[in-house]
């Protein structure tokens, strides 16, 4: 994994486990949403970062 997939995936489990954790309804709900984005960016970060290559051409 890239440099910048391994922070968003210790970004979403840091806010997850926040959210989880916090008895404040309004920040559970803002970590929780944050956690959610983060989370978005990580799986995009895996498919750009992706090391199989497609080769069109038959041989």
């Amino acid at each position: 994994m890239s440099k910048s997939a391994w922070l968003f995936l210790c970004l979403t489990a840091a806010t997850g486990l926040y959210g989880l954790e916090t008895p404040a309804k309004d920040e559970q709900t803002t970590a929780l949403i944050v956690s959610g984005i983060s989370a978005c960016f990580f799986v995009l970060t895996l498919f750009v970062g992706r090391r199989i290559k497609f080769d069109p051409v038959l041989r």
